[in-house]
């Protein structure tokens, strides 16, 4: 009989199972909220809007006249008067462009200009002087004869007749001539002011040869007479 030998098996150690730990836990769900999203959105649509327009304010420039001194009514430009400049575009402003600046200068300064004014259609004329019927007359005035006060293009005179060295003083309201300044330049000879006024051609002959004889004083108006 042959018996068949079991080959007997030493149990091994016993084996567990490695300990798992406590259970895992789901992360927890994100809920959305619409508000930040639109909020989101709206900032990220502000921040291209705002970045547009700048980039639009430093690119959309144009080229431009602008005085360089302030420049009075009636005085002739010249060009050292005005310069080019370039600045933003702007509906509300207009200026003349730069490429009128031959055109301009010769031109005479039909308002007081600033100094960094911008030039625009209504600053300047060509209307050429004396106008039709009007005449322009020179007077050399003595610092006695003349306000010490500064005196430009537009500005409202008259030409009062005074008496003579020995004339007695006029017992009544003297004669004279109203007239507007054309523009005013220094005597560097006899250091008296000479001032050009514009009158009616009628009035020109007259004032002329009250001017000659010096017998003259001038008065500054308020614009508003």
């Amino acid at each position: 009989m042959t018996t068949t030998a079991r080959e007997d098996r030493k149990p091994g150690p016993h084996r567990t199972a490695p300990d798992a730990g406590p259970p895992l836990t789901p992360p927890p769900k994100l809920r959305r909220r619409p508000g930040l999203v639109v909020a989101a959105v709206i900032v990220t649509a502000l921040g291209c809007l705002l970045g547009a327009w700048a980039w639009n304010a430093t690119t959309s420039t144009e080229e431009v006249l602008a005085a360089t001194k302030t420049i009075h009514r009636g005085e002739v430009i010249t060009a050292d008067d005005i310069r080019r400049i370039r600045i933003s575009g702007d509906p509300a402003l207009e200026p003349l462009p730069a490429s009128v600046y031959d055109e301009i200068v010769g031109q005479r300064a039909a308002l007081d200009i600033s100094a960094g004014g911008l030039i625009t259609t209504e600053s300047t004329t060509d209307t050429p002087l004396p106008p039709e019927g009007q005449s322009i007359v020179g007077i050399s005035l003595t610092p006695a004869q003349v306000p010490a006060l500064p005196m430009h293009g537009g500005d409202k005179v008259r030409i009062i007749v005074t008496p003579s060295a020995n004339g007695d003083a006029p017992t009544g309201a003297p004669q004279f001539t109203s007239a507007e300044v054309v523009d005013t330049a220094i005597d560097e000879t006899t250091g008296n002011t000479v001032v050009n006024v514009l009158v009616p051609y009628a009035d020109a002959s007259v004032l002329a040869a009250r001017a000659a004889t010096g017998n003259v004083a001038l008065i500054l108006d308020s614009g508003a007479q």
